[in-house]
């Protein structure tokens, strides 16, 4: 053998060491990594199907941040729906227990109850989830109602609610304080009891009598008029006369007197003359009294709540109504007021769709989720609505705290929390709920899909690390057969073979 094969051998078996070593070194590099190549081409047959998986599996990743960011916020939404619920329970038993007889102490209760509730469930509809305002609709960048005193009072050049209950009242009141009546005796034993023309105060609706003796005439005519003519003489014990009267707000109230031969009389009674002409002089005065009575009470509460609707009823695109004056106690209608002379209480995003679709999000390829909520919806707005009114009412410290209060709870109880049988905070809550499960299912849906591409993914890039054991043992083995077998290559000499 010549020493040129030998050396041939030699560079042979050197150049297999790298070859082994270049193998090893993969191998060792796989087992630490879990991944078959690091090229596309290395991955054999199956690279052509790695590009689609890994677009899915990011799709599902792209789709499960949104989840996760929606989830946020519909939490978020959800813990303030449910506060503000609590917040008008809460005010509707204070006012029915300061109703129980709780006089001007429980009105005051009732208002600074309210206050504090209004200004919580402000700062909750102004509150954010990260960067966004949940409750403006889409305008997520600015809250989504003025502040507690804006809205109350006003900011000097806007007024606010109070103020326009406070003209409202006037107007509805008016001069003689008898809700735009007047009470008068045209001829004697005749007392009539006449409406003005205007839109404020209270209106003759019916009138029921059995009074004996006495002729009921209306309520007819331009102005309307009721009169009673006692003329025929006097009525006996226990006949009434029932007016009912249709308030500022569209409620109804119904206003008896009724005969009776105690002097002085009871309320709600009349007592009998000693004929017709002495008995509509008594009449009247008791009509006076009871008419005054129910405008301080009935009508007063009808008036702030008819306010309310106006100031809660608006937005920018349309201003508040308000009484068109000063003076407002002899005001003959209403005008519209104006961004600039009046608050308007929402300032999120206006639009005709419905809330939930001011937010929508793609949570799968085939399915997206209406989360939007506005300030403004009827739910809310009626809460608000509420919890305001109660806020900027004042129940005088007088003989007719009682039926006042009274008279708010009949008008406003509804309100915080059945909102007369249309939409609820349990409504809004209802559909965020519903978002809520869509959610859900979703991202268990995604979690199942992601293990199962991914498991297809690893077995076309991944590893088995038995498998890739075993390889570097055999393959070390190798190695150090090889390295042997060189090792004596080069120590070979020609004179070493002679021998």
């Amino acid at each position: 053998m010549t020493t040129s094969s030998i050396g041939g051998k030699a560079a042979a078996n050197i150049q297999n060491l790298v070859t082994l070593r270049s193998q090893l070194d993969d191998l060792q590099r796989q087992l630490s990594t879990g991944k078959k190549s690091t090229t596309y081409a290395g991955l054999g047959l199956g690279r052509g199907v790695t590009v689609s998986l890994r677009s899915q599996v990011s799709a599902l990743d792209s789709f499960d941040q949104s989840i996760t960011n929606v989830s946020t916020r519909v939490s978020v939404a959800q813990l303030s729906l449910s506060r503000m619920a609590d917040l008008g329970r809460n005010l509707k038993s204070t006012m029915a227990q300061g109703n129980s007889g709780g006089g001007t102490l429980g009105a005051t209760t009732v208002q600074q109850t309210a206050s504090v509730s209004l200004n919580e469930m402000i700062g909750l509809l102004n509150g954010q989830a990260g960067d966004r305002y949940i409750f403006s609709g889409r305008d997520t960048d600015k809250p989504a109602v003025e502040s507690y005193t804006t809205m109350l009072d006003g900011d000097g050049t806007r007024a606010g609610l109070k103020q326009m209950m406070l003209e409202r009242n006037q107007a509805d009141l008016g001069a003689n304080g008898l809700g735009r009546l007047t009470l008068s005796s045209p001829t004697p034993g005749t007392v009539a009891l006449t409406e003005d023309t205007t839109t404020f105060g209270m209106k003759m609706a019916s009138v029921t009598s059995n009074l004996s003796n006495a002729v009921i005439t209306g309520p007819a005519g331009v102005p309307p008029e009721l009169s009673v003519d006692f003329t025929g003489g006097a009525p006996e014990p226990g006949e009434a006369i029932t007016v009912r009267f249709t308030m500022p707000d569209g409620t109804s109230q119904n206003m008896t007197l009724t005969a009776t031969t105690a002097n002085p009389p009871p309320d709600g009674s009349f007592t009998i003359g000693v004929n017709g002409s002495d008995s509509a002089a008594r009449f009247q005065t008791a009509m006076n009294i009871s008419v005054g009575k129910l405008a301080a009470t009935s009508l007063t509460a009808a008036s702030a709540v008819q306010a309310s609707n106006e100031f809660f009823d608006a937005d920018v695109n349309n201003p508040p109504l308000r009484v068109d004056g000063p003076p407002f106690d002899s005001a003959t209608g209403l005008v519209a007021g104006t961004t600039t002379n009046s608050v308007i209480w929402y300032t999120g995003e206006l639009d005709v769709d419905s809330a939930r679709s001011s937010a929508t999000a793609r949570i799968d390829p085939s399915l997206s989720v209406s989360y939007g909520m506005r300030a403004n919806e009827d739910g809310i707005r009626s809460l608000m609505q509420g919890l305001a009114t109660m806020a900027a009412a004042t129940v005088p410290d007088d003989a007719n705290a009682n039926a006042l209060s009274a008279a708010f709870y009949e008008r406003v109880a509804s309100s915080l929390t059945d909102n007369n049988g249309g939409q609820t905070i349990s409504t809004i809550q209802t559909d965020l709920a519903n978002a809520q499960v869509a959610l859900d299912s979703a991202s268990k849906r995604h979690a199942e899909q992601s293990a199962t591409l991914s498991t297809f993914l690893d077995q076309i890039q991944g590893v088995s690390n038995e498998e890739v054991g075993v390889q570097i043992l055999t393959l070390q083995t190798r190695l150090q057969a090889s390295m042997q077998v060189t090792s004596m290559l080069y120590q070979t000499s020609l004179v070493n073979y002679i021998n």
